[in-house]
């Protein structure tokens, strides 16, 4: 069924741009190609080595906008695809397709869409396409915004797994948020945003055979799965102020060793700001919250909803090492906190420019497991194990960095970060014990003239654990307003002594954008939003072309 649904859409879509009385359609899209040609052969993280001449993820999209229709569809051709993905990543056709419908604050969704309710606790359906996620709905969808202060949405449908949409498994949902200012005036004469949410999700799955292992057992299964989640968003003069609340009904997957203990999730927020200078603080509490549309699933496809992640998303190739990746199925409690503050001009640490400081904390650690008895040596059937709501298990992660960020001059700027992690290679990774390192980084950027940019990093990272110490350089060199090139070496200078060495070059002209690099990466993890994905050792020509219109 890759084409036949989305054929009918299509048809549905064009008849209704012809009904339309808006003569006035604009057409958008863009084409995504990301290219590798390598020069030896790559393993995956079964060590199996494989052998490919060509590897590309290309994504084609056009969509169409008019007053009260819009359509639009997307090509993908990923019968190749890049090392690293999960092997139903492999396909191609056109797997999303949709027409909205829009009239006086009503919004109606046909097709493949996307969707987050709060902060994503109990349903949240988004593509990354460096991870291979997308796990959109295709069904319909109701947006209701013509209230004063009210948004309401309904959905319901089939959710993508790669190349399928399982009738075995529908999930549908609805949110409601109120903008109470809008009803209170004393909320707006004290310029007072504030609003409450409610949300609703529900997976039905037919049953299937799970048997409990070493018996005879089959597992007795429910259909249906409700969650539900409340929030809270307060804001006013610079105050900002969330508290969320979630609730999954018992949920036996593979995720939890098919046990049927409920799933809660608890996330408090607050910051501020003012000029020159901002704070956060957050604490979040998850357990069991792992939440798919097709139970059996592992790895990253399926989820319904998603975590969010607490801990800094790093750029720096060093920084980035040893991302931390959410764990939603045993749960963890975990803490972040950020700081930032300006100098002001002309003063002792400003100086002529000004000078920024930057402190985030992220500390992360799992829930205190109380064992409970199992059935034949197994979890499956039982409820798994209590977990005391204060108690706190084995440190998952932490991360403090400190960041300076100053112009010396009106041509030279300067940025220097320090990071001390720790990182439980064990429960990310499946293996290892805790990493524990520094790293330094340093980042200069001089213009010559308007058109000549030239930035420099060198970051090092020192540890005792895993493969020790690294050492990485890059100098990127701009000419605006159509070429960049770049060169970088990441150096494992503390155990095996290899080079991962990177040479590109980009071009831009109106919309396009090409690049062409050689070099080798190194083996590692992949994170986004707390969602990762291995990447083995590559080594070859890269290719990556992109154009919007």
């Amino acid at each position: 069924m890759k084409l036949t649904g989305p054929l009918a859409l299509l048809t549905i879509g064009a008849m209704a741009f012809n009904a339309s009385a808006q003569n006035s359609v604009a057409v958008h899209g863009s084409v995504q190609s990301d290219n590798l040609f390598p020069t030896k052969p790559y393993k995956d993280m079964n060590d199996q080595e494989h052998h490919s001449d060509f590897l590309t993820n290309t994504y084609a999209d056009v969509g169409l906008i008019s007053k009260y229709v819009d359509a639009g569809l997307r090509v993908e051709y990923l019968d190749h695809p890049l090392p690293g993905f999960e092997p139903d990543f492999q396909g191609w056709g056109l797997p999303n397709i949709y027409v909205k419908g829009k009239y006086k604050g009503l919004e109606l969704t046909a097709g493949d869409f996307y969707e987050q309710f709060g902060s994503g606790f109990i349903l949240r359906t988004y593509e990354e396409r460096s991870l291979g996620i997308d796990n959109s709905i295709r069904g319909g969808r109701l947006k209701v915004n013509s209230l004063p202060g009210l948004r309401f949405t309904a959905l319901g449908g089939l959710q993508r797994r790669f190349w399928d949409w399982s009738k075995h498994s529908q999930v549908y949902g609805a949110d409601l948020e109120w903008d109470m200012q809008e009803h209170i005036k004393g909320l707006r004469d004290h310029n007072i945003i504030w609003t409450l949410g409610g949300s609703w999700v529900l997976r039905h799955e037919d049953d299937e055979t799970i048997m409990v292992p070493g018996t005879n057992y089959r597992l007795n299964l429910p259909k249906t799965v409700n969650a539900f989640d409340a929030r809270t968003h307060f804001y006013r003069s610079g105050l900002d102020l969330l508290g969320e609340f979630a609730w999954k009904a018992p949920d036996p997957s593979l995720d939890n060793n098919y046990t049927y203990r409920h799933g809660t999730a608890v996330m408090l927020s607050a910051s501020y700001s003012k000029t020159g200078w901002s704070a956060l603080v957050q604490a979040k509490r998850s357990e069991n919250m792992a939440f798919r549309s097709q139970r059996s699933m592992k790895l990253t496809s399926a989820f319904i909803n998603n975590m969010p992640a607490f801990a800094y998303q790093h750029t720096y190739a060093l920084a980035a090492m040893y991302p931390y990746a959410t764990q939603a199925a045993p749960g963890e409690w975990a803490f972040q906190g950020a700081f930032a503050y300006t100098f002001k001009r002309k003063t002792a640490l400003g100086g002529k420019y000004g000078t920024k400081l930057k402190l985030y904390v992220s500390y992360i650690r799992g829930l205190h497991h109380e064992k409970q008895p199992t059935f034949n040596g197994s979890e499956y059937g039982t409820d798994g194990d209590k977990c005391k709501f204060f108690g706190m298990g084995d440190l998952y992660y932490q991360d403090i960095n400190l960041q300076f960020e100053k112009r010396f001059t009106r041509d030279f700027n300067f940025n220097f970060m320090y990071m001390n992690q720790r990182y439980n290679q064990m429960v990310v990774e499946g293996h290892g014990g805790m990493v524990n390192a520094n790293i330094f980084v340093a980042e200069g950027k001089y213009k010559f003239n308007k058109k000549l940019t030239l930035r420099g990093e060198l970051q090092y990272l020192t540890t005792r654990q895993d493969q020790k110490d690294w050492a990485y350089g890059l100098l990127e060199l701009s000419v605006l307003p159509y070429l960049m090139f770049s060169v970088s070496d990441q150096w494992n200078c503390g155990d095996t002594g290899t080079h991962y060495y990177m040479a590109s070059v980009t071009g831009t002209y109106k919309s396009n954008r090409l690049m062409i690099g050689y070099g080798r990466t190194r083996a590692g993890y992949n994170c986004s939003g707390g969602v990762c994905r291995y990447v083995p050792e590559t080594q070859g020509v890269n290719i990556s072309y992109n154009y919007n219109f």
